[in-house]
């Protein structure tokens, strides 16, 4: 009887083990180098995403060496995230053009999408920033960081199930870009900034204000398993001279659940 008990139990211990092993995992690419407010985002998303991995069903790990960008390394991910730069050496370039052509899932957070020529990241990469992203240059900026509302633009996408038709984002420096999103039949826009947001920024620089217009934040490429995401840029201190931090990307558990929803969609869909 005893023997039969206990066999029971560990059936039921072993099912139980097997249901939270991990189905996939994720690995981030991060410089964590430049610029307090993006560094403080790469230290807390090396924080939270194990913890929502840990929930979820993936495991991840991260890395601060680019030359991991080949195909050995890679194949070892079914999701990689771009925390805060891109590549820049051409053999790390072409290895993540091929991971992707091949059915990888990718994530890039904020200044991942980040081109400007000229500047310390010049647009020197035509098939990332014009066909992948398909957003060309970066255009403008606001400022100060500040929340805002942001509109589900396909609510039948998987990476927005739950949220509704609107949620409130966590502070943010928002990005505008060379190209219209709209006019690009491989882009699906996923979320904008809603017109409630408006007047986003605080300035003092008026044109770092934004009174109106169309503002895309989050989009897939309906080429590739990917999703690109502009939250990643925390508040901190710069005029106080403090450098304290202000806001943190994933104390909001909406746009908590976009990442996790987006994380497990490009993990499990086919190509």
């Amino acid at each position: 009887m005893f023997a039969a008990l206990l066999s029971g139990m560990l059936f039921f211990v072993n099912t139980a083990l097997a249901q939270q092993k991990p189905r996939f995992k994720v690995v981030a690419f991060f410089t964590g180098k430049n610029d307090r407010a993006h560094i403080s985002f790469v230290g807390e998303a090396h924080k939270r995403l194990p913890e929502l991995g840990e929930k979820n069903g993936f495991t991840y790990d991260s890395t601060s060496n680019w030359d991991n960008l080949n195909a050995e390394f890679l194949s070892k991910y079914q999701v990689v995230l771009f925390l805060d730069t891109r590549p820049e050496k051409p053999g790390q370039r072409a290895a993540f053009q091929k991971y992707m052509e091949n059915g990888g899932g990718w994530i890039g957070f904020h200044f991942a999408a980040f081109a400007l020529t000229p500047s310390a990241y010049p647009q020197n990469w035509d098939w990332y920033h014009d066909q992948f992203l398909g957003s060309g240059q970066y255009k403008s900026n606001t400022w100060r960081p500040t929340s805002a509302v942001l509109k589900v633009e396909a609510p039948k996408s998987p990476a927005l199930k739950g949220l509704g038709s609107t949620f409130k984002a966590s502070p943010n420096e928002w990005y505008r870009w060379e190209k219209d999103l709209t006019q690009n039949p491989d882009i699906q826009i996923l979320l904008s900034i809603d017109p409630s947001s408006f007047p986003l920024g605080t300035g003092p620089k008026q044109h770092e204000i934004w009174h109106s217009g169309y503002y895309p934040v989050a989009w897939t490429n309906k080429k590739y398993k990917m999703l690109y995401m502009n939250m990643g840029h925390n508040d901190i201190d710069y005029e106080g001279k403090t450098n304290k931090e202000l806001s943190f990307t994933f104390d909001n558990e909406a746009q908590n659940r976009f990442l996790v929803n987006a994380i497990l969609w490009l993990a499990e869909r086919k190509k």
